[in-house]
């Protein structure tokens, strides 16, 4: 999985960036600046968990291609997204069945990284999430994920469940988690798998659950109703971890 990395240079430029979603890894400001743009692009680059460093205008001069950083230079980039066709095999090189995460309204960068992680301990082959909506590979996805991003692959698609009729036809079986579903200890989760994963606050959609073949429900025993949706995928993606070991 390959990295793009670019620079963007200027208040305005910088500003636009962050108000399009675009990922900025790091920025760099010249030591001194204070006015009005600058302490805007700070309070996004804090929101953002950006690193700031602050230098020298020469440092700044030597950095910049095209001469106008207006004291403001910032380093965007971004993880290139793999396909499914790279996904499935991978699961074929290994001589394994496909195991698949599906993620539907994950938002949170932090929760998709720790997703990410998850997924590459669990042994899976990648991990698909759709374009709107939904959190990108950001740097703090990358950071989250504790590496697990250089190694499993992750594919975007435009549509959720669309895609999984279309896995379907590759024989895999889905399974999406639902407090209102049949105890995940009860179901047959062997075999070629994906994992759908909603947001806590919404879970998974209407549209993508009806795609699902199983809905599998986590046993819980205290006063509060759901799990943080990483340590969900998580908990449902050992479950599977156990019985494809049996």
């Amino acid at each position: 999985m390959g990295y793009q990395e670019q620079t963007i240079e200027g208040r305005n430029a910088v500003l636009e960036a962050y108000r399009s979603g675009k990922p900025i890894d790091k920025i760099y400001i010249q030591d001194g600046c204070q006015d009005g743009p600058v302490m805007t692009i700070k309070r996004e680059a804090r929101k953002q968990e950006t690193l700031i460093k602050y230098v020298t205008r020469e440092r700044l001069d030597q950095m910049s291609e095209t001469g106008k950083h207006q004291g403001v230079i910032a380093v965007a980039g971004a993880y290139e997204y793999a396909r499914l066709e790279d996904i499935l095999a991978a699961a074929e090189a290994r001589g394994e069945e496909p195991f698949l995460f599906l993620l539907d309204n994950i938002e949170d960068p932090h929760n998709l990284g720790a997703i990410i992680r998850t997924a590459n301990l669990a042994g899976a082959h990648g991990v698909i999430i759709p374009k709107n909506r939904a959190a990108g590979l950001t740097a703090t996805v990358a950071r989250t994920s504790a590496g697990a991003l250089n190694y499993t692959p992750v594919a975007r698609v435009t549509n959720l469940a669309q895609t999984i009729e279309e896995l379907k036809k590759a024989g895999i079986w889905f399974v999406c988690a639902d407090m209102a579903g049949t105890r995940m200890y009860d179901l047959n989760l062997k075999g070629p798998i994906g994992l759908v994963i909603g947001s806590e606050g919404e879970g998974v959609g209407r549209l993508v659950r009806e795609k699902c073949d199983m809905i599998a429900a986590i046993p819980m025993k205290g006063e509060i109703d759901s799990l943080n949706a990483s340590v969900a995928a998580g908990v449902l993606a050992y479950e599977i971890v156990r019985q494809r070991l049996i």
